[in-house]
């Protein structure tokens, strides 16, 4: 597996706008993308330091898996994600290792990003995304 960084951490939100406020005023970070990704039911909202990206997740239906985490968990970091050069590959070299995953082929994110998790069960309880170009 080819990773080169750590893409973003996921944190879920009830409320983007709300979140944001802290991230830009208390942060002083700079929001430069929100995007809705109809798939996945949740809006993104991104923030860039360094390398690394923070990505808001606010759902936008009940059926949302976002909205199934806070339900559960509350408000908090989601998942860790990733980059490698190769989300399919990178999918195939963990299901080789015993890696349980979420899913088999890479689909479409946020970014217009191919992404791919592994399951928390297989990853100490971590969800983790693969993602690249």
């Amino acid at each position: 597996m080819n990773l080169s960084h750590i893409e973003h951490i996921g944190i879920a939100v009830n409320n983007i706008e709300e979140a944001k406020t802290f991230f830009e005023d208390v942060l002083g970070l700079k929001c430069y993308a929100v995007e809705e990704v109809k798939d996945q039911k949740v809006k993104t909202a991104f923030f860039k330091i360094g390398q690394t990206k923070i990505e808001l997740l606010e759902a936008t239906s009940d059926e949302s898996p976002v909205a199934k985490f806070i339900a559960k968990k509350g408000q908090g970091i989601h998942h860790i994600a990733f980059a490698t050069d190769d989300v399919n590959k990178s999918l195939k070299e963990a299901e080789e290792k015993g890696i349980k995953l979420i899913d088999k082929q890479a689909r479409k994110g946020a970014e217009n990003l191919n992404i791919g998790f592994l399951h928390p069960k297989s990853t100490f309880g971590v969800l983790t995304e693969l993602c690249g170009k």
